[in-house]
């Protein structure tokens, strides 16, 4: 039998209030919990996107962010991310970019989401039982498919956050 993941609830400043069952902080937004994102981009600015799992109780099916996952209790950003990463993807050692914070809300959960960027071409090893497939998106390709429900809400935003992030040219 598994044991139940406990998550951090936190503030706006990310600031630890408290902590909860994960089963009891999805499903309630008021209880507002740290995530971490890394988006990783190939030399031309793609985005690599992966196609979460149809076992996964958020967004199953959806083309979501390249990395994301809960911070787990008493867990720097840094460290949470690099763990994420590996799991997720299987790579490890990449240099990451912090770009920003924002808090993502909808009916179902409330998080304060930390985003980081890293450029990687390919290597992966994608974790079977929460992704499908992964795939390089241009972001053609991604404002196309924005609004018509192949992307998760969560990526929607993030995407929208991205674009407003200067960009650096040396990728």
């Amino acid at each position: 039998m598994e044991s139940e993941e406990y998550l951090e609830i936190v503030d706006e400043r990310g600031n630890v209030i408290g902590h909860a069952p994960r089963k009891a902080i999805h499903g309630n937004p008021s209880l507002m919990h740290r995530v971490v994102h890394i988006l990783v981009v190939n030399r031309s600015g793609d985005i690599l996107l992966q196609k979460r799992s149809m076992k996964k109780d958020v967004a199953p099916g959806k083309w979501d962010t390249s990395v994301g996952g809960h911070v787990g209790v008493g867990e720097d950003l840094l460290s949470s991310s690099r763990r994420e990463m590996f799991e997720e993807l299987g790579i490890d050692g990449r240099d990451l970019e912090h770009l920003y914070s924002y808090v993502h809300t909808n009916a179902y959960e409330t998080e304060l989401v930390t985003t980081f960027r890293c450029v990687c071409e390919d290597g992966f090893s994608i974790n079977r039982e929460e992704i499908d497939e992964v795939r390089f998106w241009t972001h053609e390709e991604i404002h196309r498919a924005l609004g018509q429900r192949i992307l998760s809400d969560n990526f929607e935003h993030e995407f929208r956050m991205y674009l407003r992030y200067p960009m650096d040219s040396s990728l």
